[in-house]
């Protein structure tokens, strides 16, 4: 007999982190992780097992359930914004190809045990694209509908996959001969800039956030690649962790759409070296803009509207900036580097 799982794709990730800590404290989830590298020791003995492979083989998610059987996926496998720019054809393959493979393996197992899969998706304030400043100043709070005209190919490729996501839960095999189930419960977070104080960054174009806490706290000089006007939401890494299965958790009867904003706080680069400065009076922090990802910045809204997501499962965020940076990221990211000295 197969054994009930919940696969967590990109494992290794910031998020993946976070979800393996969590549902490693939950009785009855047994994880298995799926990396192109394998899991972090530390984290090994707190999952059912880990897989080394890339999504993009068939054959290997084909072996995989014949071993388990998948009751939920956390797809967090992609190939990040700034990376995505230097090989759009391979993003592409990553983004999409690859969540299309997941999102036909989570059908077909629904067939095949006779109930719904979970499918939680990433998604990213990336999907957005406000076409000058100006705009973007006029909307403060940007809706899940409006603006959704991506400048990057990682906010192309997340903008479609939600509604391949949306397809195969509502619409696929609506021509069949068969009677047609809804074997995919997909839904979606647009989340913002991520900042974890317990990972690196990983190239994420929101990153000079994250990117300027640990490089104050390692005795770096740090030269932000956006001006220091630059604004943005984010959320510290908790808050993402909770939201994720905060939602996945939520009746679906709750929920009035499959894809939410969720937001936090909205910081501009220059308050951000604000922050970090009287956390490290010492810290050597300067703006060298850099154009083009600077502009992909300037594309994406100031902050969110995440009204559906606080009335439909009762989203509320539990780090504001002042806890973020007071409780979260200052000190912790502060231990971690007293430790390496």
């Amino acid at each position: 007999m197969r054994r009930p799982v919940t696969l967590i794709t990109g494992a290794n990730g910031e998020i993946g982190h976070g979800l393996i800590e969590h549902f490693s404290r939950v009785a009855d989830v047994s994880v298995v992780a799926l990396d192109l590298k394998p899991l972090d020791e530390g984290l090994q003995g707190k999952v059912a097992a880990t897989v080394v492979g890339d999504i993009l083989e068939v054959d290997l998610l084909q072996r995989l359930v014949s071993e388990y059987e998948l009751r939920a996926i956390y797809h967090l496998a992609a190939l990040l914004s700034t990376r995505a720019e230097y090989s759009p054809d391979t993003a592409h393959r990553v983004n999409v190809e690859g969540t299309l493979n997941l999102l036909k393996l989570a059908h077909e197992q629904a067939v095949w045990h006779g109930r719904p899969v979970l499918f939680m998706f990433p998604s990213s304030i990336a999907v957005y694209g406000l076409p000058d400043l100006e705009t973007k100043a006029a909307c403060a709070r940007v809706r899940e509908v409006d603006h959704n005209f991506p400048t990057t190919m990682y906010g192309c490729n997340k903008l479609y996959c939600e509604q391949l996501g949306r397809y195969y839960a509502q619409y696929y095999r609506q021509l069949s001969a068969e009677p047609r189930t809804s074997g995919v419960d997909f839904r979606a977070l647009r989340f913002p800039g991520l900042i974890s104080a317990t990972t690196m960054p990983t190239g994420g174009t929101s990153d000079f956030a994250p990117e300027m806490i640990h490089a104050a706290a390692a005795g770096r000089p740090y030269a932000c690649f956006v001006g220091e006007h630059a604004r943005l939401p984010f959320m510290a890494m908790p808050d993402a962790i909770r939201a994720l299965t905060q939602l996945a958790a939520a009746p679906v009867s709750r929920l009035r759409q499959r894809i939410y904003n969720i937001g936090a706080f909205s910081l501009s680069a220059g308050e951000i070296r604000r922050r970090v400065l009287a956390a490290f009076p010492g810290a050597e922090i300067t703006f060298q803009p850099d154009r083009a990802r600077a502009a992909i910045v300037d594309s994406w809204p100031a902050d969110v509207d995440d009204t559906a997501a606080r009335q439909d499962w009762g989203w509320k965020p539990e780090y504001d900036a002042d806890r973020a940076f007071g409780e979260y990221l200052v000190p912790t990211i502060s231990r971690y580097y007293a430790g390496q000295a």
